[in-house]
């Protein structure tokens, strides 16, 4: 294995390069095309949200691929390699694995424990499996992070110590109200009918909004989200969907508004926000920033955070709990007349509307910096475990499977020998009836097999162990295989069909 990430997230990079380097659909799927072609890697799969780009490859040599990867990320993104470079970081075999282990978890996430990012793997692997970028290496890795991340949520209790970013979004809008009492009654619009824009009517309607409206360029995926939030049970909401040019008019009668676009430009600029409020943005004063209480951890929050910072002997000193304080973007002072939740990136709504008196705009930029002073859950140490675990399992079972086709050709070649064996021994002795010719042969098969039964099940077992690789190296050499025959049982147990199925 030689699995190799390089990529750039919220915790590496201010959003405003994320937001240039962010990747549309149609160049991930460049990006994964020309990565294939260029020769260090013979996988690739990318990771794009609205805060992370990644690019996975199983790659032949590191520091070409790591060259080769970076400017590939460069050349799509279109920010400059020399800008771009500081920002990246690169995990390599274990390490990568781990990362995306712990992304899946929701431990990289802007807000720990969120689980959208199963969905967003989920697309990754599928882009790549439609591409046929996606090998072995990915396929596993890919599926198995998917599982990782599902036991994570199933086992502990990381949904607890997080939110996700539409609810953490709504939490920082109410600015330390009740978001359920905050947007009760109150009427949305909704931009956008992607998987993010999605969650956040589905959580807009279970919080008590009065009224949903849902905008979108493909109208027909805007009509089927309107249907999905009419038909569920726990809520009560009324839905309609409108064409992206009613947008201006809704934007009178909207208390709240999400937008998440593919976009690559403004979607709600500030002149536009400023006519639907009846405003002037000239003369909007600037405002100082404000500073929005965050939720107090409860103890086992605090330890954990604690934990976090290697500190975990201290906890037990530790004074009550208290609420902290975060810093968010000055927004206008008075009423708040309209909410604005952008949730896109490249942003959709122009981040000069916090000057417009009455309106209240949370970005991705803002949402970092309030999560990062977010508390973390007990649980997350458990996860951290989890994670671990999983991956001295994943690294065994790669390294096992790298060995199998070797044992598997070595068995070839002495199932070949006997019968070779056999075949001569009927042409000195033809007088040797079916009984006695077949009671010979099963002994020079139990013979074979048993000569062979511990080298290949000791070689299996040094193979999964940290430094086992080379194993099966040795195998091919002393017994003089084939590499030919080696790699022909490596493309037929890839092209198994019912491989990786779960």
């Amino acid at each position: 294995m030689s699995l190799l990430v390089v990529g750039l997230s919220h915790r590496s990079a201010p959003v405003s390069v994320l937001e240039r380097a962010s990747l549309a659909a149609d160049t991930q799927a460049k990006l994964l095309q020309d990565t294939l072609a260029a020769e260090p890697a013979t996988e690739a799969a990318v990771l794009a949200t609205c805060n992370r780009i990644e690019l996975y490859a199983d790659v032949d040599k590191f520091h070409a691929g790591v060259a080769e990867l970076s400017t590939l990320l460069a050349q799509h993104s279109g920010v400059g390699l020399e800008e771009l470079t500081p920002y990246l970081y690169v995990h390599y075999e274990d390490r990568a694995v781990h990362h995306l282990f712990s992304v899946a978890c929701g431990l990289d996430s802007m807000v720990v424990g969120e689980g959208q990012i199963l969905g967003q793997i989920k697309d990754a692997l599928a882009r790549g499996q439609e591409l046929h970028t996606a090998g072995r290496l990915l396929n596993d890795l890919f599926q198995q992070a998917l599982r990782v991340g599902k036991r994570a949520h199933s086992e502990t209790g990381i949904d607890r110590a997080g939110q996700s970013l539409v609810s953490f979004g709504l939490q920082q809008l109410a600015a330390g109200a009740d978001p359920a009492l905050w947007a009760g009654g109150k009427r949305a619009l909704v931009i956008g009918a992607g998987s993010m824009s999605s969650l956040a009517a589905a959580t807009l309607a279970r919080t008590g909004v009065a009224e949903i409206v849902v905008a979108n360029r493909t109208r027909a995926r805007a009509d089927r989200l309107v249907e999905i939030l009419q038909q569920g049970d726990d809520t009560a909401v009324r839905a309609r969907a409108v064409e992206m040019s009613a947008v201006g008019d809704e934007l009178t009668r909207a208390d709240i508004v999400v937008s998440c676009t593919g976009s690559t430009g403004l979607v709600l600029t500030a002149d536009a926000l400023a006519d639907a409020l009846g405003v002037t943005l000239d003369a909007a004063p600037e405002a100082p920033a404000v500073t929005a209480v965050a939720p107090a951890p409860d103890d086992v929050d605090q330890h954990a955070a604690w934990v976090e910072n290697g500190s975990a002997a201290s906890a037990a000193h530790a004074g009550p709990a208290t609420p902290r304080r975060v810093t968010v973007p000055a927004q206008s002072t008075g009423p708040v007349r309209l909410a604005l939740l952008d949730l896109a990136m490249p942003r959709d709504i122009d981040g000069a509307a916090h000057r417009i008196a009455g309106v209240r705009l949370v970005d991705i930029e803002s949402l970092a910096e309030a999560s990062a002073d977010a508390p973390m859950a007990a649980d997350v140490d458990r996860v951290r475990t989890i994670v671990s675990d999983e991956v001295a399992a994943f690294g065994a079972a790669q390294r096992a499977a790298h060995v199998a086709p070797t044992v598997v050709a070595l068995r070839t070649m002495a199932a070949d020998v006997v019968a070779g064996e056999i075949a001569r021994l009927d042409g000195r002795l033809p007088d040797l009836d079916e009984k006695q010719r077949a009671e010979i042969t099963q002994t020079v098969r139990r013979v074979v097999d048993k000569l062979l039964h511990a080298p290949t099940v000791r070689v299996k077992q040094l193979a999964s162990e940290p430094g086992g690789a080379g194993y099966a190296d040795a195998l091919r050499e002393l017994f003089d295989l084939d590499p030919q025959t080696v790699a022909a049982v490596s493309r037929a147990d890839l092209n198994d069909p019912n491989r990786g199925r779960s």
